[in-house]
């Protein structure tokens, strides 16, 4: 497991708006390299706008957001190109290009960035899919010809395509039955172990947390409420918080953690 060391990630007074609809009103954030932190709230709390936004794919009303020191908003394009292949996405289902083979969609990050001969790419495509656990026979299939799971594994071998140092993702359990959502927190575990990665996991699974995190961050009064381990968020006094780690759901995901533990 990587060492947890200094942050990596800090988010500033972010203001993030939807016409008249405030989502984010003075977010503060820190990011420790080599942890997983996984981010909860509820509905239309801004989790995965967060995300957008920590990576530039969203522009915020104001606030600062920096990664590896370097500012996300106030840099050049060229800076940001270079910043960006220290970091990949798998977004939900793993948003893959439906035109294109699984292996093609882990060469598209290498063509758009690097310059490397076509059949390295296909090697190292090869090596990201076994990687996240995929048969070769996955190579030449297209998105629609895979199920749930497997789709999202192949999003994550596009997601470490450029061996990066941080991976974000988005409700990467979301849609799988209990069995593949397990298998697939395992992958999290395991991947982040051999590669020392950084995870940062916008989720709404209890199992997972329990599973993967580090540290939980709360979102919720469009701001990060509260961050801490597991045990810390059983004391926060807030009714959102307080329902959804000490609900039924928590309950049941707590046994499991501790079942698990026991075996």
């Amino acid at each position: 497991m990587p060492e947890i060391g200094e942050n990596i990630i800090k988010v500033r007074g972010l203001v993030t708006r939807f016409g008249s609809h405030t989502v984010h009103d003075g977010l503060d954030l820190d990011v420790r390299r080599g942890e997983i932190i996984g981010v909860v709230g509820g509905s239309g709390t801004g989790k995965s706008v967060l995300l957008r936004a920590i990576v530039g794919l969203l522009k915020p009303n104001a606030g600062q957001i920096e990664v590896f020191g370097q500012s996300v908003r106030d840099t050049s394009a060229e800076e940001y190109r270079k910043l960006r292949r220290r970091w990949g996405v798998m977004f939900q289902d793993g948003a893959l290009f439906s035109s294109l083979t699984v292996r093609q969609n882990v060469e598209a990050p290498m063509r758009e960035q690097l310059d490397l001969p076509p059949r390295l790419q296909e090697l190292l495509a090869g090596i990201k899919v076994r990687m996240v656990g995929l048969p070769d026979n996955a190579m030449t299939k297209y998105p629609s010809e895979l199920s749930g799971g497997m789709r999202k594994r192949a999003g994550f071998a596009r997601a470490i395509a450029l061996d990066p140092e941080i991976v974000f993702l988005d409700e990467p359990t979301a849609g799988l039955d209990p069995i593949g959502a397990a298998a697939f927190d395992i992958l999290i575990k395991q991947l982040q172990a051999a590669l020392g990665l950084t995870v940062f996991f916008v989720t709404h699974d209890l199992d997972s947390l329990h599973a993967n995190c580090d540290r939980i961050a709360v979102l919720a009064d469009k701001k990060v409420l509260a961050v801490g381990t597991m045990n810390e968020m059983l004391e926060v006094d807030h009714p959102w918080v307080h329902e959804y780690f000490h609900g039924p759901r928590a309950r049941a995901a707590i046994a499991s953690a501790e079942t698990q533990g026991a075996l």
